[in-house]
């Protein structure tokens, strides 16, 4: 096959196929680091997938690809970060990991956290992951009361389902009132941001 052939065949395959290609590994590599190192906004990620697979020729398809991805690269990423904590937990000289986890939870949310934990058990993880800035004081909660990796995983796979639920639809909800899918990540993304910033700007403010 010539060059020309090779170039000819390329231009065949639909542009959306080339960026489902791409971006669902990048989608899931971002969300699982996101998990790893939480500065990344995976949840304003997730939105903008679903809106740019809401305007897919085959939406239905996509949505549930980015559902999937999210939610699989999420626990992916708590398991790995948990397994990390755990490691730290049993050494004595400690680990960054947890030492990163222990500055993210202030004493009074770890606390909170640990008396949620004693209440409700793994269920409490659902909860943390939609609640913005929960996820890292009962994770702690959960290293610094022995729990298991296996019930970690098993009360963190429905969480990481339900947070990947919710952005999913803030995107739907995005490209659904656009044309423009731009229009739609805009909406999505300052929606994702009013979550995450409003809760904290509130108590501030409060206080």
């Amino acid at each position: 096959m010539t060059w020309r052939e090779i170039a000819a065949a390329a231009g065949q395959v639909p542009p959306e196929t080339t960026q489902q290609a791409v971006g669902y590994p990048a989608l899931f590599v971002l969300v699982a680091l996101g998990a790893l190192v939480p500065v990344i906004p995976t949840g304003a990620l997730v939105s903008t997938a679903a809106v740019v697979a809401f305007h897919h020729r085959a939406p239905l398809l996509g949505l549930l690809l980015v559902f999937a991805v999210a939610a699989l690269a999420a626990f992916a990423g708590d398991v790995a970060l948990y397994w990390l904590g755990q490691r730290g937990v049993r050494s004595r000289g400690g680990s960054r990991w947890l030492e990163r986890l222990r500055v993210r939870a202030t004493p009074e949310r770890l606390e909170q956290a640990r008396t949620k934990l004693r209440e409700h058990g793994a269920q409490v993880l659902v909860v943390s992951r939609l609640v913005p800035a929960g996820r890292i004081p009962v994770m702690l909660a959960c290293l610094l009361s022995e729990l298991p990796l296996r019930l970690f995983a098993r009360g963190d796979g429905p969480a990481c389902l339900a947070w990947a639920a919710t952005y999913g639809l803030i995107g739907i909800l995005g490209g659904s009132l656009f044309a423009e899918p731009w229009k739609g990540v805009a909406l999505a993304v300052g929606l994702t941001l009013v979550i995450s910033v409003g809760p904290a700007l509130w108590r501030r403010v409060r206080g």
